[in-house]
């Protein structure tokens, strides 16, 4: 059977391009059509912008920004586009070895684009099919505990023994791989500096933890929700992730997570906490 990428297959497309800054206004409204699926991609490019050398990935369109785009940095993030739109994505990345992490986005846009992929990226170390897009736009409804704070720059280590169990646990590898754990470090020592790193101490350790890992001007996406295991059952998880919203919310943006649909425990723990799900994403994992 012939591949989908082959180049005779390919030629009846046309190609995505890398957009530029002179694209940015443009991408940056249709973004704000769907605030919270593209809040990942928003913030970066909120931050940085689309300059082609400043090393925090590129953005892709066949059809211009309104019809199709697609996020190519750490991860793979098809954000709107017909099939036609993500073959064109699909030759544009197996053009190149493989940079990124995963492919994740709306499930819709995510699994077919991996479809297309598989072949020359495969085999994938794990697919995450359903997980759950949530959003709380209001007040929490659970009381969050006033015992979950900002992180301090002093609390690093202890956080980042923290961090780094919560990220075993969930991915599945372990984040000090590849360099001595320096980029991890790196990434946890930025969140703690911009003010998006929770934790809740006891005796100096953390018990609870979660970060907003994206921060849009519309959205604050939560991340790396994680209770000690002595102390998991106790109701930590609702009032601190509670605690996190909140802030979030206050900041007046939408608070923003997912979670794997297996997860019960945490989705129950979410309910309680008000949010409610706006659409399902979907994530796969490469080693």
């Amino acid at each position: 059977m012939r591949s989908l990428l082959e180049p005779t297959r390919r030629a009846r497309y046309a190609p995505a391009r890398q957009l530029a800054n002179r694209d940015l206004a443009q991408v940056l409204r249709v973004l704000d059509t769907d605030p919270v699926a593209s809040c990942m991609v928003a913030a970066r490019l909120q931050e940085f912008g689309l300059g082609t050398a400043n090393g925090h990935g590129e953005l892709w369109s066949r059809g211009g920004p309104a019809e199709s785009l697609c996020f190519s940095g750490a991860n793979l993030v098809p954000l709107r586009g017909d099939r036609d739109a993500l073959r064109a994505f699909a030759d544009r990345a197996a053009r190149w070895p493989r940079m990124c992490s995963s492919v994740v986005g709306r499930r819709e846009l995510a699994l077919p684009l991996w479809d297309l992929l598989a072949e020359r990226w495969g085999p994938e170390r794990e697919v995450r099919g359903e997980q759950p897009l949530l959003a709380l736009a209001q007040p929490p409804l659970a009381t969050p505990d006033p015992l979950v704070r900002r992180v301090r720059p002093d609390e690093l280590d202890r956080y980042l023994a923290a961090a780094i169990a919560m990220f075993i646990e969930e991915v599945g590898v372990d984040p000090r791989a590849g360099d001595g754990g320096r980029g991890y470090r790196r990434r946890i020592t930025g969140l703690i500096e911009s003010g998006r790193a929770w934790a809740r101490f006891e005796d100096g350790e953390v018990v609870f933890k979660a970060e907003v890992g994206s921060l849009s001007r519309r959205t604050g996406q939560i991340q790396g929700v994680w209770v000690h295991p002595e102390r998991r059952g106790s109701g930590l998880g609702t009032t601190g992730t509670a605690a996190v919203a909140n802030a979030v919310v206050a900041s007046g943006r939408t608070a923003s997570l997912y979670v794997n649909d297996y997860n019960k425990i945490a989705r129950r723990a979410y309910g309680r906490v008000g949010f409610r799900q706006i659409a399902t994403f979907a994530t796969v994992l490469l080693d």
